[in-house]
């Protein structure tokens, strides 16, 4: 009897809590942190399945995905929703150009050169840029809160992949394929910090399925003109399989995940979330791929989830209401 009414509280502090997380917008980051994590998973197992080229795995993904950011689009419909703007347009397309297109391009040229541990490393710099991008625009540095919390993060993705680090080599190829995930980075802080405004504006569903959409159509063109078309023929059932998982759990939720947690948190404090992917990137490839899991991994894993606790700034819950009642005429209707 006693155990039924633990194991009740236990259930009940568990949905309380998913609830306040939910509400405050850390429930979606950390979702969204977790759907981005699989995909280098997911691209594993399609190049292992087939030999494919990178344009041609990342077109897949976003055929796949532009009904999801299609369906979006038709879900945030809303009659009393006013009409998009030029200057709307405009930013939604520079959006799609550094986020999904070129941020993704950026990434699969420096995988062909760098392990994925480094390029995980050096892509998950992408949190402290929008710190340092939104500090330069709001000309109002992050509390020391956020600063210790980011410290603790990074210090724990330093012990989970200083061995993979070390694996990396030397050699212009290296220096080569870590700058291409250096501008991936880069390229993906501007697109997150840039949501910012624009969601407020317009919603965080139909954002998600305009730029992502957009996204689509930029990676598809590209794909059509440099591509090799007549090998879609030949490419093995697995290898669409794992494009469809990594386009509808690696792109299209995520974004929608990674859209209402910047409404919620705003761009810098839901992009420190973002911290924890690589770490779950880990956990994925040890569970799904076979691949070891190291007790430095382990001991990085726990500071990654230490800091991540205290990310939340003592008045998120406050800004966060706001947000949500300034953006509720522009949200998906149930």
């Amino acid at each position: 009897m006693s155990g039924n009414i633990e194991a009740k509280a236990i259930a009940g502090g568990f949905v309380t809590m998913t609830s306040r997380w939910a509400h405050d917008g850390r429930l979606y980051a950390l979702l969204s942190a977790a759907g981005f994590s699989l995909k280098a998973v997911f691209v594993k197992l399609a190049y292992g399945a087939h030999p494919v080229e990178p344009i041609t795995l990342l077109a897949l993904r976003m055929a796949f995905a532009l009904p999801l950011f299609l369906w979006l689009i038709w879900k945030s419909r809303n009659l009393d929703d006013l009409p998009l703007s030029g200057g709307d347009i405009g930013r939604i397309w520079v959006l799609a150009l550094l986020g999904y297109y070129l941020s993704s391009l950026f990434d699969f040229h420096g995988l062909t050169t760098i392990t994925a541990g480094l390029e995980r490393m050096i892509l998950y710099l992408y949190p402290t840029m929008v710190l340092l991008f939104d500090a330069c625009c709001t000309r109002k540095m992050p509390s020391a809160r956020a600063w210790q919390s980011m410290l603790v993060c990074y210090a724990g993705l330093g012990i989970a992949f200083s061995h993979d680090l070390h694996q990396g080599g030397e050699g212009a190829d290296v220096l080569t394929g870590s700058a291409w995930v250096f501008a991936s980075a880069v390229t993906y802080a501007l697109y997150y910090l840039g949501m910012g405004d624009l969601v407020k504006r317009i919603g965080s569903m139909r954002l998600a399925g305009l730029a992502g959409s957009a996204s689509c159509v930029l990676v598809l063109t590209h794909f059509a003109v440099v591509g090799k078309i007549s090998t879609l023929g030949q490419l093995p059932v697995p290898v669409y399989t794992w494009s469809a998982l990594m386009a509808v759990l690696s792109t299209a939720l995520p974004i929608y995940w990674a859209s209402l947690a910047i409404q919620r948190l705003g761009a810098a404090q839901a992009a420190a979330f973002g911290t924890l992917g690589p770490v779950l990137t880990v956990i994925a490839a040890w569970a799904l791929l076979g691949e070891s899991l190291s007790l430095m991994q382990v001991a990085g894993l726990a500071l990654v989830m230490f800091g991540i606790t205290r990310l939340k700034p003592k008045q998120a819950q406050s800004v966060a209401t706001s947000n949500i009642s300034k953006t509720s005429a522009g949200t998906a209707r149930p």
